[in-house]
């Protein structure tokens, strides 16, 4: 799976973008940012405040509850607001 990163988080974790095989257990977004957490000091930081992240999975909107399923892109990023 490809994930990508957008604005703070990309700065905060010092790439654009990155490949992962996460285990067979990994199934939703949340288990995915624990697993990332577990494994990088520098996730743990960036996902401490979920709610200052939103995902898309293949360039949709989805709840950090949703299963990754057979998705080929994920991107993390922070809110957007209007203008």
């Amino acid at each position: 799976m490809k994930i990508l990163y957008f604005a703070w988080l990309r700065e905060r974790l010092n790439r654009n973008d990155e490949e992962v095989n996460p285990p067979q257990q990994v199934k939703t977004v949340a288990q995915l940012m624990d697993w990332l957490s577990e494994n990088d000091e520098a996730f743990e930081m960036a996902f401490s405040d979920r709610s200052l992240i939103k995902t898309a999975l293949d360039e949709e909107i989805v709840e950090h509850d949703t299963e990754l399923g057979n998705a080929g892109t994920l991107a993390f990023f922070p809110p957007m607001t209007g203008g």
